[in-house]
C-alpha cells in the first residue's frame, strides 16, 4: 500500500475523507491505496494520488518517509509539495471531504480519532519523519530563496 502526504508553502496539509461506501467510511487520511501488480511503489502513489484528489505529481518528485509493517499490508508514506497551479478535485467513489490542515491538526485529529482507524498506528511510527522533512524542505527553501 501506498500513502502520500501532500503539503504547501504554508505547511499545511491535505487529508481526504473516505466515502461512506469504503471500509473506515468517513475517516481522514492521507490519499493512497494499493499498488497493481508489477507497479513500483513511487508510481502508485502518483497514481493513486491523482485518483483520489486529481492532483498530479511525478514520481521523482516523491520522498519515501518509511514503512509501516501491519499484519496484512506494507505502508509506504512518501512526502511531495504541491504542484504549483494543482487544484483539489476529489472523486466521490473515493473521497468525500477534502481539506487542507496545519500539521498541529492532523495530530489533533488523530487524538480526537477522526483519522481512519488504521492511521492511528501508521502516525505514531511515521508522522514524526513526515513532519521533519516537511520542515526540513521548509528551511532549504528559506535559505535558498534570493
Amino acid at each position: 500500500m501506498v500513502t502520500v502526504c501532500v503539503y504547501r508553502a504554508d505547511r499545511t496539509i491535505l487529508l481526504t475523507q473516505r466515502a461512506p461506501t469504503k471500509e473506515f467510511g468517513f475517516g481522514w487520511e492521507f490519499p493512497g491505496g494499493s499498488a497493481l501488480a508489477g507497479e513500483a511503489g513511487p508510481v502508485a502513489a502518483c497514481r493513486e494520488l491523482r485518483e483520489e484528489t486529481n492532483v498530479p505529481v511525478e514520481p521523482e518528485a516523491l520522498r519515501r518517509i518509511g514503512r509501516f509493517t501491519e499484519e496484512t499490508a506494507l505502508v509506504d508514506l512518501f512526502v511531495v509539495q504541491e504542484p504549483t497551479g494543482s487544484a483539489v478535485r476529489a472523486d466521490p467513489a473515493e473521497v468525500i471531504d477534502w481539506s487542507w490542515v496545519s500539521l498541529s491538526e492532523v495530530n489533533a485529529r488523530r487524538q480526537n480519532g477522526v483519522m481512519a482507524d488504521p492511521w492511528g498506528p501508521r502516525l505514531d511510527a511515521l508522522w514524526p519523519a513526515a513532519m521533519a522533512s516537511i520542515l526540513a524542505a521548509d528551511e532549504s527553501r528559506m535559505h535558498t530563496s534570493p
